[in-house]
């Protein structure tokens, strides 16, 4: 018996050794049923989030509006000034009183190509890996990994745009406590970190409702906190259309000589 024991405790380790990974599909399955469910994300419709952005003595409110499967729109408050992006579902627009242009009387714009990509991000409140298969996405597991001292499942995906997300999933609740996000900003790669945290049930689904963000450059993280969620209001597809340019003012006629 004594060397039987001895024999079960020389290959434990290797049967350890052994365990075959997590399945990368279990692991994604856990992460949304711990956040409420898979069918509770697909019924919402429609989002609103009201949250300010915290860095230093700034404080910067923000609206999100989200309407599927496409539609996105944020309004950004700042010195009595309201920066807008919006996507109808075709096109992205921008109206930006604090760019100076158009004699301080601000006119919608295209978005670049990388404020596109942001706006992407957003409008994918759910996280990148809800559903990520259909949308073009590739993940592929990492093993583990500690996030300020807890162990972590770590997930890479690869976007569908180019952009490289990893993704901490806690190995205990498989709640998301950590994003690392790499893209590409004028031929450069820039990675920005995101730690989530302080998480609330919303309508039966968990949203973390503290986000600090580690930008590029930095030199300390900014903290997102979200007020209020809202799912399922009713959101006119109006409100993600680019507005008309205002007409241009007539020409004041020369005094006479």
């Amino acid at each position: 018996m004594n060397r039987l024991l001895a024999l079960s405790l020389l290959a434990a380790p290797a049967l350890v050794a052994q365990a075959p990974a997590p399945s990368l599909d279990q692991l994604i399955a856990n992460h949304y049923q711990a956040m409420g469910g898979i069918e509770k994300f697909k019924a919402v419709k429609t989002v609103r989030m009201t949250m300010k952005m915290q860095g230093g003595p700034m404080e910067i409110p923000i609206e999100v509006e989200v309407k599927r499967p496409d539609k996105m729109r944020v309004d950004v408050s700042i010195q009595g000034m309201t920066i807008t992006q919006g996507v109808d579902g075709a096109k992205g627009w921008k109206i930006n009183p604090m760019g100076g242009y158009g004699g301080g009387k601000p006119e919608p714009e295209p978005m670049t190509p990388e404020e596109m990509k942001q706006a992407e991000q957003q409008r994918d409140w759910e996280g990148p890996l809800f559903d990520y298969k259909a949308k073009g996405h590739k993940v592929e597991y990492q093993g583990t990994e500690a996030v300020e001292g807890a162990p972590a499942h770590k997930l890479k995906l690869m976007h569908k745009n180019g952009d490289i997300y990893v993704i901490y999933l806690d190995a205990d609740t498989f709640l998301q406590v950590k994003q690392k996000v790499t893209t590409k900003v004028r031929d450069q790669e820039q990675t920005a970190e995101s730690f989530m945290s302080d998480y609330k049930a919303v309508d039966g689904l968990l949203m973390a409702h503290t986000i600090e963000i580690q930008a590029p450059g930095a030199p300390a993280r900014m903290k997102m906190v979200i007020e209020k969620v809202t799912f399922n209001a009713a959101i006119d597809d109006a409100r993600f259309k680019q507005p008309a340019a205002k007409p241009a003012e007539p020409a004041k006629a020369s005094a006479a000589k």
